[in-house]
């Protein structure tokens, strides 16, 4: 492993153990047992460093969209969703440092960091964006749902996954089914939810 991936293996381990703004470059240093002047090597301030860690993480969330893709086209809508919902939640657990640091710390960073993320969270949010879309048109989810609530409301369900979720203790391929299938009690074409909009009369 080189020294600059151990650096910011020690920073992502840190900033979701000990907050973003109470980790030091010293903290990181000693966690990686190196000397604090040798990050300098790397990176010019833990804001860049930060963003190295976040990019890791979307970059992780971005491939297992793409590959989940392409493993599920042709399948029927509820599957391909409940396995881009499980592949998700792989991503956040699986390389939990580098993806929950960013689903945690996004809203918090500088201005500046921020500035180098939104452009990776665009991207992934046009791919669901585009699926939702995709399913809308063939006539899956009602049309008359609004998609961007939709996506926000499953992906804050996803992310929320990270305060309470203990992968060790549950299964995420049955965490990911139950997601799934409130999600699609709630979006689905001629669903009692969707039919009753506006509530009960």
């Amino acid at each position: 492993m080189s020294g600059r991936q151990t650096i910011t293996d020690e920073a992502a381990r840190l900033f979701i153990t000990k907050g973003y703004a109470q980790t030091t470059l010293r903290d990181i240093a000693a966690a990686a047992g190196i000397k604090a002047g040798s990050i300098y090597y790397h990176f010019g301030s833990k804001d860049e460093l930060l963003v190295d860690v976040m990019q890791q993480g979307m970059a992780v969330m971005l491939d297992a969209f793409a590959a989940t893709a392409a493993s599920v086209a042709g399948e029927p809508a509820d599957r391909r969703v409940a396995q881009h919902i499980q592949a998700h939640l792989q991503a956040l657990f699986e390389h939990g440092p580098y993806t929950t640091t960013h689903v945690s710390t996004f809203h918090y960073a500088p201005e500046s960091v921020k500035a180098e993320i939104v452009p990776l969270r665009d991207a992934y949010e046009r791919m669901w964006a585009e699926l939702l879309a995709e399913l809308v048109d063939s006539g899956q989810i009602d049309p008359e749902v609004d998609l961007g609530l939709a996506r926000l409301s499953l992906m804050g369900a996803m992310n929320s996954a990270i305060e309470w979720f203990d992968p060790a203790r549950g299964d995420v391929g049955r965490f990911a089914g139950v997601v799934s299938r409130q999600f699609w009690s709630g979006v689905a074409a001629g669903s009692d939810v969707t039919s009753r909009r506006g509530g009960d009369k």
